[in-house]
């Protein structure tokens, strides 16, 4: 198993000397905008070389989906900004939501959290081009920033060659693609990485509001207010706190909002499950997860591609979240990806998805991480280039072959 030595025994400080930057020891910085600039420059300089990993692996994947798509007499752009959930999003920053609950199965968009069609229409009212260029540019650009928080913890746990490590794994996941589309995946990444780093050094209002905003973006933020509100019930064990207190109230405060408003919206206090369940998403504890498991690997002689790779995903995810027990990642972590596994895997839902609603649990692959950091140059080398040249393949046939969502 991975080594925990590297691992820090508490947080930082709170109030430490000139404030610190994410991944980088304290350290003294002037006062005032030349000090926030000089944190902003030293952090960037530590994140660079994971920033610029991550780039080169969505490139890569992106020049492969152009030159298949091309060969297919397929557009690039309508595939990223326009098709799927994101048309969904689209008619939701256009149109706005339903004012009735209906009775047509998939139909219902207050199904789709809030906060990234909010941003769409926003931007796009001060911006050039459509509102879909629009929600595309904020997914890629929302996709650095989630990068930058997955190296911040990676970086802050077990060290800098980690932190770029895990940020690579993360950019060339099967379903990477989804990070440089029309989705929500990239800017709740984003909310959740910033959220954990918070919760992790200590900075228990500042995770709290990031949870609140990723509780506005996605049914799965309650993960992140969960394991935010897990650190600052921990920190209450050196005495009392308001801010932990706060934090714990506040954390959730997003996606009860959402859940609420829809509820208010139509006139029922489960309005937003009674949504769900015309989607078919209602909880059954993972029968139908096994269930579609044992049909493609033991009943299908001949399964789609594509549902082997989510079923590879799901079972892998299972046997690595095992791997983070044992190490004993920090609770908050632990407790963020336990609870999106049980979403993902105890919903009675379509099973496609399935592989792109855990892209978030970037916490999962710390321990193929530490295990590649520690391993040698050869087997590092060739274990990533197979994963991004498989990222690159397996995001082009998701969007150019399967013919379902992603």
């Amino acid at each position: 198993m991975p080594s925990t030595d590297s691992r820090p025994t508490s947080a930082p400080p709170r109030k430490a000397p000139g404030g610190t930057v994410p991944g980088v020891p304290a350290a003294r910085h002037a006062p005032g905008a030349a000090g926030l600039l000089a944190l902003l420059r030293t952090a960037l300089r530590h994140a660079a070389p994971a920033l610029t990993a991550y780039a080169a692996v969505r490139l890569t994947g992106l020049l492969a989906l152009a030159f298949w798509a091309h060969r297919r007499h397929h557009g690039v752009w309508p595939i990223l900004a326009a098709q799927w959930d994101a048309h969904w999003y689209l008619g939701i920053a256009d149109h706005g939501y339903a004012h009735h609950l209906g009775t047509a199965f998939d139909a219902n968009n207050l199904a789709f959290f809030p906060l990234y069609p909010v941003l769409v229409k926003a931007v796009a009212a001060v911006t050039p081009g459509s509102r879909a260029s629009t929600g595309l540019a904020i997914a890629v650009v929302c996709s650095f920033v989630a990068a930058w928080g997955v190296h911040a913890v990676g970086s802050h746990l077990h060290g800098r060659r980690a932190g770029v490590l895990l940020t690579v794994l993360w950019a060339a996941l099967p379903v990477g693609l989804v990070q440089w589309m029309g989705y929500t995946e990239s800017l709740f990444t984003a909310f959740a990485a910033w959220a954990l780093y918070a919760a992790l050094t200590g900075r228990l209002l500042w995770a709290a509001s990031l949870a609140a905003l990723a509780g506005l973006t996605r049914p799965t933020g309650v993960a992140v207010a969960a394991a935010v509100a897990v650190a600052a019930l921990l920190s209450l064990r050196r005495g009392f706190s308001v801010r932990a207190l706060a934090a714990v109230v506040l954390a959730p405060a997003g996606w009860l909002a959402y859940v609420g408003w829809v509820g208010h919206r139509l006139g029922r206090w489960d309005g937003y499950f009674a949504v769900q369940r015309l989607w078919h998403n209602e909880w059954d504890g993972g029968a139908e997860t096994v269930r579609r498991l044992r049909e493609v690997l033991a009943q299908n002689s001949s399964p789609e591609l594509f549902l082997v790779m989510v079923t590879a995903t799901l079972l892998a995810a299972v046997a690595l979240y095992a791997l983070s027990v044992g190490d004993r990642q920090p609770l908050p972590l632990l407790v963020f990806t336990g609870i999106l596994l049980l979403i993902v895997l105890g919903s009675g839902g379509v099973y496609f998805p399935r592989a792109r609603f855990l892209l978030p649990g970037f916490p999962l692959l710390l321990p193929l991480a530490l295990y590649l950091a520690r391993a040698s140059r050869r087997l590092r080398t060739l274990f990533l280039t197979a994963a991004v040249l498989g990222s690159a393949y397996c995001g082009a046939y998701m969007v150019l072959v399967w013919p379902s969502a992603p």
